[in-house]
């Protein structure tokens, strides 16, 4: 088996798949460094892990062009790591410190890299499908040819801003994929007991538009799937809903035990681990060896090391500054 074999889209060469890995990893430890650093009081507030979710990221994003768009989630670390966001100003801005993206006064879910193409996180449950909307208009009318990807997750999709958005995009031809990470609960409330039908994806019939179902932790199938719907988007036929169907290892954010599901579901979904199903496909193909992801897996640690020491060297806002930059 090779990288042709593998029938990827253009873009994606074996020196990409390499890449890809180790971002993997690099969601993976960074999101397991804030749970830890988030235990031990270092970081305020509350915070919203994607551990577990890293293929649906970084498979989506990696077939999309730089000039493309993103509108991320509160569980959005993932999404701005695989937009070649800087792990060194998502770190700083956890800690509080002054060198973060919104210099230490947004957390989590206020992170954005507009330059990148991220259009930012978002801590209003599906508050950022309308934003998506609009910046597909843009694309439209402006003749800009860029696509933007709208995540969301599966208790999004009961909200009106689903609905309404997805609508509009779809009368309208918007270039815009809705993404849905689906990892079975929203908040506590399992998939199943919200909606009445098996698969979201199936709500894209109503509005006459491609819907499809994904396994979210096979790095190909997204790939595969996410550039079709890139393609058709740009090529002005309009929007796509893809559900990614994933499992979130944490609890929905820090204050979550869990309670509402066994142990027994998590060990379940942990054995289908996307990083250790792609990491397998890649040896198969003899694109990794053993060795070379050992490498790959170190290098990942020791970058989100450097980022804890970044963020810890840092100084915290002054207060001189602590009602700049502030809207209200």
């Amino acid at each position: 088996m090779t990288v042709k074999t593998l029938k990827l889209p253009e873009m994606i060469t074996e020196q990409k798949l390499k890449d890809l890995y180790k971002e993997m990893w690099l969601i993976r430890y960074f999101d397991e460094k804030v749970d830890q650093f988030f235990a031990k009081g270092m970081i305020h507030g509350t915070t919203h892990l994607c551990v577990g979710q890293e293929a649906s990221a970084a498979g989506s994003i990696a077939v999309i062009g730089r000039k493309d768009k993103i509108v991320s989630t509160h569980r959005g670390h993932g999404h701005c790591i695989a937009k070649e966001g800087d792990v060194n100003k998502m770190m700083a801005e956890l800690f509080g410190r002054e060198t973060g993206y919104c210099k230490g006064k947004g957390g989590s879910m206020h992170i954005a890299d507009v330059e990148k193409g991220n259009l930012g996180a978002n801590g209003i449950v599906g508050g950022g499908l309308p934003l998506a909307v609009g910046a597909a208009l843009t694309s439209q009318m402006k003749k800009e040819n860029y696509v933007v990807l709208c995540f969301f997750g599966d208790g999004a999709s009961n909200e009106g801003s689903f609905h309404e958005s997805v609508n509009l995009a779809a009368i309208w031809d918007l270039p815009v994929v809705f993404i849905c990470e689906n990892n079975q609960y929203g908040m506590s409330g399992p998939v199943k007991e919200m909606t009445r039908i098996e698969h979201i994806a199936d709500r894209a019939g109503s509005y006459g538009i491609p819907g499809k179902v994904v396994d979210g932790l096979d790095m190909i199938d997204i790939m595969n799937s996410v550039h079709v719907a890139v393609e058709h988007a740009r090529s002005g036929k309009g929007p796509s809903l893809i559900e990614m169907k994933t499992y979130r290892w944490k609890g929905h954010s820090k204050s979550d035990a869990k309670k509402y599901r066994t142990r027994e579901e998590e060990k379940e979904w942990r054995a289908k681990d996307g990083i250790k199903r792609f990491k397998e496909t890649l040896i198969n193909a003899n694109i990794l060896t053993e060795e070379t992801a050992k490498q790959l897996e170190e290098s990942a640690y020791q970058e989100i090391e450097g980022a804890v020491r970044f963020a810890e060297n840092s100084p915290e806002p002054s207060i001189d500054s602590l009602l700049e930059d502030i809207y209200a």
